[in-house]
């Protein structure tokens, strides 16, 4: 059988053995984070958020019409778009590592020529198949994600230079390159990370095309690859946006023209000077500068997806990131400048401080007719900077994070040696070299462990580890028993060396062109990002590039030790021993153990929570969230499954930006408008972004109507003067209230009968911030205009920032608070406010539960957030009944408690949530499962204290001390409610376990 046919059908078998894995384990509906956005997005062509993925959400769209008008089935297509692009990726793998193994070994005679193809085609399978089972590729397989089609891009454009260096002497051959060109294009509108691919593409052109390769000559071929990738990122991704909004600029304010009428004739002179280009090229027979034209071109018609953004913005969908509808807010949208800039050669460290400040260039807003100033670039110069800055965020706890991850005093000033430390300890190894480890040597569970570092001594949550030494750190079953623990014995790492190792030593400059894509689509962008601190969440996605760089060396490996049998045996039978070996050992190992950490086919979790939010909410309510976890799975559940229309959602994070506050003065679904009044002119950006409170001594507390009026209003006698002249509202005080017509509130249901006798003359409370900014602005309108109309609700994940100080009217109702003017009850402290039978009816009838119970695995948000969460909300109702003296009611929660919760026990501070959950069944006298329950969490108390005192006594310094006094703690609280539930064999066990260690760590209490 011919090479070429036998390539092709092992290529595809991987595609259908990658795909059936992903398939057969892909989530059946929405994921956390940013899937939910992405679904809504695709579902309705709406516009996410930045830098915007037009391409993926046509694409998603597509896959969103097989479910055929069944909307709940529309994830789980949308999902096997990524595992069938997953698939994909793993077949042109296969094509590209075969493809380098021909190279490596060249061609003999007929017998030999068998060997060599045995040795070429195990290589590609053992490769594909090996990155096919890798953690993180695995992970954005199975949903709906951007990051499992920009591995497609990468995957086609490094095999399309392989196809194009194969036939690069033949007519027509490059037709590769422009084909090359036009996925590149295509791929912004997917994600940037294929842009990366550039450099090692370049060099494969230099090592094809030159004729005298020197060091010298590939030094400066290396130089022009990246400008080329500077060329594609900035002049044609970026600028081109950005002249366009100078054109429109020119055309509207200027000349008198309409919005866009600028930017249609500027891409229109971009065209014909591309058409120019072209024709002059041919015309001339000039093949480089028509393969150049042409290549830009074609990027530009890839590029072309992103027309979707202004046109979908201007149809103003129901989610609308940025609402970019013209060419100034589109390059702002594309540049994600709310996010801020990041320093990269220069700039300041984390303490430095301003010691001056200059206007920088006008910023515009679109206006009635014309572009508007909304403000100026601030340049900011900085009295302690550095080369090459990568401790500079002065944001949140960062600075204080700097310090103690370096170990830096209060006092003492960072140097460029900590600079540096910083980038090799926590951005190199941390946010890089562990997660490639987590992928070839193996993870010691999915713990997040960004702030905790590594240590070949112990255990750390979130850490890599090979397995091979797991015996004598004598892990916690926590770990050991945890579906997550994924030892992988280092085997994957080993081969891939050695694949590096062989393909270095006989084909140096293929070697050079894997480790040009592994470091641009690795340490590259570790350096370019410059992460700040620690991350919402693990950033491993980000480098699968380079995973995939290294899983073609895993593929050489085979050769390598084909090579290194053939000391011992016969050519072929060493070839067919190595191919065997392989296959048996590295993808059968890496299918194994990770199976169980991703296969999500059984899980629901992120759909039921967001189900559980939208129902905890009486009729027409308003529901503020704040994080990605509380508002995009919500937004897919209304937007594609249509739960709970009625329900207006408000993300807080969002709620500064003026768009934002613009959309949420119009209907939504089945939602009315906010009852924002300001109009847009008030509050659009660069008016009103930020107020300070300046206290005026005010006696009393103010009516927040009369707060509003005098913070949003435009006489210039109710405004500040600044030492620099300019004038701008202030707050006057921070004592808010609303006076309360009882008569409004009980007809508009907001407070229950039973406790309308509660309901106060008015509502106090002190505002807790410095400032008020535009989200703060618009909540307090609503506030001040709502009367009652509609209810007011605050998601429970919601920080205590978020809330302005009006806890003490917070009820919880399952998964919100809402806001009821009821006199406070002064007896009850932080967020123990209950509604109790309104949340018993949500909990106990309407809530759902993700089969948490049964999910074959759980993923990292399920049970880290979302299972705490569940305990504090069952704890809450059985208290609150409790305190009520409805114990059969309490017990019925209890018992429904325990119908749909898994016992989980993650980590200190979850499980002594499950102890006071046993503490209650013991107080409505259910002994047998409060028994179950406090055995449960003993065992892994225990296992834990053990884990540490064996640390404690090797001085490795591998545990969490305050974990540590947390569990002697709770050994004691166990103890003494066993007393008081008269279970005496506990009792003594549970005390002296307490005694024992008390006493082992007892230097550590004197600490």
């Amino acid at each position: 059988m011919q090479y070429k046919k036998i390539n092709n059908l092992l290529g595809w078998l991987c595609f259908v053995i990658a795909s059936a894995t992903y398939i057969s384990t892909l989530e059946p509906s929405v994921s956390f984070w940013d899937c939910g956005e992405f679904i809504s997005c695709a579902f309705r062509l709406q516009v996410s958020h930045q830098p915007g993925y037009p391409l993926f959400a046509m694409l998603g769209k597509f896959f969103s019409l097989l479910s055929f008008g069944n909307n709940a089935k529309v994830p789980f297509y949308t999902n096997m778009g990524s595992a069938l692009a997953s698939g994909a990726t793993i077949m042109f793998l296969f094509w590209t590592i075969t493809a380098f193994a021909r190279k490596l070994m060249p061609a003999a005679n007929e017998d030999q020529d068998k060997t060599r193809m045995i040795l070429i085609m195990g290589a590609g399978l053992v490769g594909a198949l090996a990155f096919t089972y890798t953690d993180t590729f695995w992970f954005s397989a199975v949903e709906t994600i951007v990051f499992a089609l920009s591995a497609l891009c990468t995957a086609v454009v490094f095999w399309a230079i392989l196809k194009w260096d194969a036939h690069a002497n033949e007519p027509g051959a490059d037709k590769w390159l422009v084909f090359i060109a036009y996925v590149i294009g295509l791929s912004i509108g997917i994600h940037l990370l294929n842009l990366l691919t550039i450099p090692a593409l370049s060099l494969v052109y230099y090592f094809r095309r030159s004729k005298n390769i020197t060091v010298k000559s590939a030094w400066l071929a290396f130089f022009v690859s990246i400008l080329i990738l500077g060329f594609v990122q900035f002049g044609i991704r970026q600028w081109t946006i950005q002249l366009s909004a100078y054109f429109d600029l020119f055309f509207v304010n200027t000349l008198g023209f309409g919005f866009g009428s600028g930017s249609i004739f500027f891409f229109v002179l971009l065209i014909a000077v591309l058409v120019f280009g072209i024709v002059y090229s041919i015309r001339r027979n000039k093949p480089v500068m028509n393969l150049a034209f042409l290549c830009v071109a074609f990027v530009y018609f890839g590029y072309s997806s992103f027309v979707y953004i202004p046109i979908r913005a201007t149809a103003n969908t129901n989610l609308d990131n940025s609402h970019p509808d013209n060419a100034f807010t589109l390059n702002g949208y594309l540049n994600r400048i709310q996010y801020g800039e990041t320093p990269l050669l220069t700039g300041p460290y984390f303490d430095a401080q301003i010691i001056d400040q200059t206007d920088g260039a006008n910023l515009y807003r679109k206006g009635e007719t014309k572009y508007e100033i909304s403000g100026k670039k601030q340049n900011y110069v900085y009295d302690h900077t550095t080369f090459f800055p990568r401790m500079y965020s002065t944001e949140g706890q960062d600075p204080q994070f700097y310090r103690e991850w370096l170990q830096i005093g209060q006092d003492q000033k960072p140097n460029f040696v900590d600079n540096v430390k910083f980038f090799i300890s926590w951005q190199s190894y941390m946010m890089y070299f562990r997660y490639f480890m987590w992928n070839f040597a193996g993870r010691v569970n999915d713990g997040d462990g960004q702030q905790q570092m590594g240590s070949f001594k112990g255990y750390v949550d979130g850490d890599w580890t090979t397995g091979l030494l797991d015996g004598t750190k004598h892990l916690p079953k926590s770990v050991t028993e945890n579906r997550t623990h994924t030892p992988l014995y280092a085997l994957p790492l080993i081969l891939g060396l050695f694949g590096f190792w062989y393909h270095f030593k006989n084909k140096k400059r293929d070697a050079l062109i894997i480790a040009l894509l592994w470091f641009f689509t690795g340490m590259a962008i570790v350096i370019y990002v410059n992460q700040p601190s620690v991350q919402p969440r693990e950033r491993d996605y980000s480098y699968v590039g380079s995973f995939y760089a290294f899983a073609i060396w895993i593929g050489l490996g085979v050769i390598a030790l084909a090579d290194l049998l053939r000391k011992k045996l016969a050519a072929r039978p060493a070839a067919i021993a190595a191919t065997l070996i392989c296959l048996l050992t590295i993808p059968t190992i890496l299918a194994a153990e990770e199976w169980k950490a991703h296969d999500r086919s059984t899980k629901m979790v992120a759909h039921d929570m967001a189900y559980n939010y939208l129902i905890s909410c009486p009729k027409n309510a308003i529901l503020f969230t704040y994080g990605d976890n509380d508002t995009y799975s919500l937004w897919y559940d209304q937007e594609v499954e249509n739960i709970r229309p009625d329900v207006r959602l408000v993300n807080l994070s969002l709620f500064t930006g003026d768009w934002y506050i613009r959309q949420m003065q119009r209907k939504m679904n089945d939602a009315d408008a906010l009852p924002i009044t300001m109009p847009y002119d008030k509050y659009k950006e660069g008016v009103r972004d930020v107020l300070y409170f300046r206290d005026a001594k005010l006696p009393g507390y103010v009516e927040v109507k009369d707060l509003f009026d005098f913070i949003s209003s435009d006489d210039p006698r109710v405004k500040a003067t600044y030492p620099n002249g300019e004038t701008d509202n202030y707050l006057p005080t921070q004592n808010f209230k609303i006076t309360i017509n009882k008569n409004d509130v009980i007809k508009n249901n907001v407070v229950p009968a039973d406790m309308q006798s509660m309901i106060a003359d008015t509502m106090k409370w002190k505002y807790t911030s410095k400032y008020v900014m535009k989200d703060n602005l618009a909540m307090i309108d609503i506030l001040a205009h709502n009367n009652w109309k509609r209810p007011i609700c605050f998601a429970i994940t919601v920080g205590n920032e978020n809330l302005i100080g009006m806890q003490p009217y917070l009820y919880k109702e399952g998964f919100v608070y809402h806001l009821m003017p009821l006199k406070p009850d002064t007896a009850v402290h932080g967020d123990a406010r209950v509604n109790a039978m309104t949340m018993y009816n949500n909990v106990m009838n309407k809530f759902k539960f993700g089969q948490f119970k049964t999910a074959k695995y759980l993923d990292h948000e399920s049970t880290t957030m979302f299972y705490p969460v569940m305990n504090t909300t069952f704890l809450d109702l059985m208290q609150s009944l409790m305190n009520q003296g409805r114990n059969d009611l309490a017990l019925k929660v209890l018992h429904k408690y325990d119908q749909e919760m898994p016992d989980l026990h993650i980590d200190m501070r979850i499980t002594f949530g499950r102890f006071y959950i046993a503490q209650a069944a013991y107080k409505l006298n259910d002994i047998n499962l409060a028994n179950k329950y406090i055995n449960s969490i003993n065992d892994f108390i225990t296992d834990q204290l053990d884990y540490a005192y064996r640390q404690l006594q090797d001085n490795t310094g591998m545990f969490n001390g305050r974990d540590v006094q947390m569990g002697v703690q709770m050994l004691y609280e166990m103890s003494q409610v066993t007393k008081d539930s008269h279970q005496d064999a506990l009792y003594k066990k549970f005390d002296t376990e307490f005694k024992n260690y008390e006493s082992k760590f007892a230097a550590l209490f004197k600490q």
